[in-house]
């Protein structure tokens, strides 16, 4: 029987005072084989990526592992030096990280980035190192690894990026891969791509996987065994089939129980109504933008985002917008609440044009549409209260002070939240409780229509289904419209009753959910129906 690569040994890893509690871990072990792929899976503070900085010894000063041992290939990580731990990352051991946008340095090319790393570690020279990166680019399916070589990060895609910090982890064979929520923020058919290339990077080369997510359908693509944690306690691990399919902890039934299926959910309320009819609350007629490239003196063609679409959103559905990264949904979602404009065609409200207001119209139209923002931390000002934040809209719009705090006291106790919380600061909150916040400032000013810009797309499966609810619920208490921007399929099938489908900026297919999930007509529609991860999952645990 061969030596694990990993082994985990009742690892606890300490938190500073002040924290939540006590211990990020508490006595967690698991090993992991050559060829093996061992998912972590667990919400948002559970410990996941504590254990992965802990085997990399990236963990900051104030969290520590104080008992247990981590073993890489027989070795001791817990006890080895500064020195020998540089040594081992990247050769016999590397990560990618969630976001490679951030793990990448924005000022360098791509090829410098990865050539830094065969630097440090090899004797190799200038022509082998280039030759072995080009090499590695197009073993991970880059196109044009020689461009791609030259280019910086902000001029590659989301999906080409990933694959260039998986590159980065390979390329000198380490023994174990880390990968902490590496799809998390990717859409559909480029998550399927990345989960096939590290699965059959990793048959070729027996590496031993060691793979965060949330994602249980993910786990149920890729994984060998899983780990499930819970609040730092290991409380089930097994074989991918067994506990999938036969959870016996009820923490991860709870977990199974929160992933949204791919059947889409049936829904009270659905419109039938023909275009052009009285109820049709939000329209667009040949909608474009096109982002201008060049100077003044020396003009080149243009991207165009969103190529002439055609919308009619009727009164209180809920319409969601899917497609790939790059396919123009985010723009679209600006161009409707009017934080960019048009390029060419018209946007209509209640058959009122609204494309080309401005001054005090413009001002009274943004009352009407509001929008909450994929990213909830980024979206709150960190210096102010979320009190203040709530109150600022109405505030705007003329409503007392009084009233204003006294309406996001209300808001707050609507979205599930402590009216106690008003004066904290968004720091203070986890990401799930800042996006519930995102959604009360939005609904301060009483707006008709929603737009949700990826709203969950970066939450775990638990609170991703309480947020899905609440929307749900405000939809049906407040009459609104809702428009979902969301890569993911599942989520769409459980809240929205129509759909469109978006690529390259067109519409390609829209109509009722339902329908165009069960019997697609175009191909791009069926093509990411194909590529959304564990519908063979879904099949096995359906009654």
């Amino acid at each position: 029987m061969s030596v694990p690569v990993l082994q985990v040994e009742n690892v606890t890893v300490s938190l500073p005072r002040g924290a939540d509690r006590r211990e990020a871990v508490s006595g967690v072990s698991f090993d992991i084989a050559p060829g093996q792929v061992v998912c972590l899976v667990g919400e948002s503070g559970s410990g996941k990526s504590i254990i992965a900085h802990t085997v990399m010894g990236l963990t900051p000063r104030t969290i520590r592992a104080t008992a247990g041992e981590v073993r890489l290939k027989g070795e001791a990580l817990l006890s080895a030096t500064p020195e020998r731990l540089r040594q081992l990352r990247g050769q016999a051991m590397s990560m990618i990280f969630q976001e490679p946008m951030t793990a990448l340095n924005p000022v360098m090319t791509c090829g410098s980035q990865i050539d830094e790393l065969l630097v440090q570690h090899t004797s190799m020279s200038a022509r082998e190192r280039r030759t072995r990166i080009l090499d590695i680019l197009g073993h991970v399916r880059l196109p044009d690894p020689e461009r791609l070589y030259r280019s910086y990060p902000h001029q590659v895609s989301g999906g080409q990026r990933q694959r260039i910090m998986i590159a980065m982890a390979l390329i000198l064979g380490p023994a174990l891969l880390i990968a902490d929520e590496p799809t998390t923020a990717l859409d559909v058919t480029t998550q399927a791509e990345i989960l096939r290339l590290i699965r059959d990077l990793q048959r070729e080369r027996q590496t031993a996987v060691l793979f965060i997510t949330h994602d249980l359908g993910v786990v149920s693509e890729i994984a060998d065994q899983v780990a499930v944690l819970q609040r730092g306690t290991l409380v089930e691990s097994g074989t991918a089939r067994d506990v999938l399919m036969h959870p016996q902890h009820p923490y991860t039934r709870a977990l199974l129980n929160a992933v949204p299926s791919l059947t889409p959910r049936k829904r009270e309320k659905v419109h039938t109504s023909k275009p052009n009819s009285p109820d049709i609350h939000l329209q667009t007629r040949q909608l474009s933008k096109v982002y201008e490239s060049g100077g003044w003196l020396r003009r080149r063609p243009g991207v165009t985002a969103v190529d002439a679409v055609d919308l009619d959103i009727r009164r209180g559905d809920t319409v969601g917008i899917v497609g790939e990264s790059g396919s123009g949904k985010s723009t679209l979602a600006r161009l409707l609440v009017r934080l960019i404009d048009a390029s060419a065609g018209e946007i209509a409200v209640d058959t009122h044009p609204v494309t080309a207001l401005r001054g005090k119209a413009a001002h009274q139209f943004r009352r009407r549409v509001q929008m909450v923002f994929q990213d909830p931390y980024r979206s709150l000002n960190p210096r102010r209260t979320v009190g203040a934040a709530i109150a600022e809209g109405p505030r705007n719009f003329g409503v007392t002070r009084t009233d204003a705090w006294q309406r996001a006291a209300e808001l707050l106790d609507l979205v599930k939240l402590s009216p106690a919380s008003l004066h904290r600061y968004p720091h203070e909150f986890s990401g799930g409780q800042r996006q519930r916040i995102c959604i009360a400032r939005a609904l301060a000013v009483r707006p008709e229509i929603l737009i949700a810009d990826e709203a969950v797309s970066a939450l775990d499966v638990s609170i991703q289904a309480q947020i899905l609810l609440l929307l749900d619920d405000l939809q049906q208490r407040f009459h609104l419209t809702l428009v979902f921007i969301t890569h993911d399929l599942r989520v769409a099938a459980q809240i929205c009753n129509r759909v469109v489908v978006m690529h390259a900026g067109r519409v390609v297919e829209q109509g009722l959910l339902a329908e165009v999930f069960e019997r697609p007509q175009h191909a791009y529609t069926r093509a990411l129906l194909d590529a959304a991860p564990g519908r063979s999952f879904d099949v096995a645990r359906s009654p």
